[in-house]
């Protein structure tokens, strides 16, 4: 990595910490996300595991805060430009899906306001509650719907946030190599940000690469090719 690079994702881990301690979430999850990605970007591993832990806190905080709003919230109309997200638990249900969820969250992250969203998609014949992610990847898990299906409590919706990573980290290829492990990690993540052991599973998985000194192999060239004239 060139000097330039390594004094720039230094910088943004050290601004990432320095947020967490004015208890500015958003802030140190900008930075530290966008740290995180320049470490991916230059094969940094060991890098990564660390800009992890701040990510984590900054995302854990920021859930935190949206729970201490007990009443769960259905979100009854797409989201657009005009939407104003207020804090809180978010149910996002039929005819609304995932990718409804997905701006929705993305405009409270825009908006510097503490949400937990869910998207559930309609129960199945046998009586389950499919919840989804979308982002890079889909993430979707079927557990059990809530009690009362037409007001879900709190409680509930935690479970099917924690139940939808769960689920993304116990489908993960263990066939794949640890590179593309990762990088399917770090697209999961992207989809369902708010729970905690994808960050320890994919920061596990970092330090491992760095361990072995991996690298990202290069694009292979199509037989026959022999570049420009």
């Amino acid at each position: 990595m060139s000097k330039a690079r390594t004094e720039s994702v230094a910088d943004l881990m050290e601004r990432a910490e320095a947020s967490l301690r004015r208890r500015a979430w958003f802030e140190a999850e900008r930075l530290a996300a966008k740290a995180l990605s320049m470490a991916r970007s230059e094969d940094e591993f060991e890098a990564m595991a660390r800009i992890l832990l701040p990510l984590q806190e900054a995302r854990r905080q920021r859930l935190a805060e949206a729970f201490e709003v007990k009443k769960v919230k259905v979100v009854a109309e797409a989201p657009n430009e005009q939407t104003r997200v207020t804090p809180g638990v978010h149910l996002v249900e039929p005819p609304l899906v995932g990718a409804d969820a997905r701006r929705f969250r993305l405009l409270a992250l825009e908006q510097e306001v503490p949400v937990a969203v869910v998207c559930r998609e309609p129960i199945t014949r046998l009586n389950e509650c499919p919840v989804v992610a979308i982002g890079p990847v889909t993430i979707r898990a079927r557990i059990d719907p809530p009690k009362k299906p037409s007001a879900p409590t709190s409680a509930w919706m935690a479970r099917a946030l924690e139940q939808l990573g769960d689920h993304a980290i116990a489908n993960l290829d263990s066939g794949l190599d640890l590179i593309k492990r990762i990088d399917h990690l770090l697209n999961c993540l992207e989809s369902h940000p708010d729970h905690e052991k994808l960050h320890q599973e994919l920061a596990e998985l970092c330090r491992e690469a760095a361990a072995k000194g991996l690298r990202t192999p290069p694009p292979s060239v199509p037989a026959g090719y022999e570049g420009d004239d």
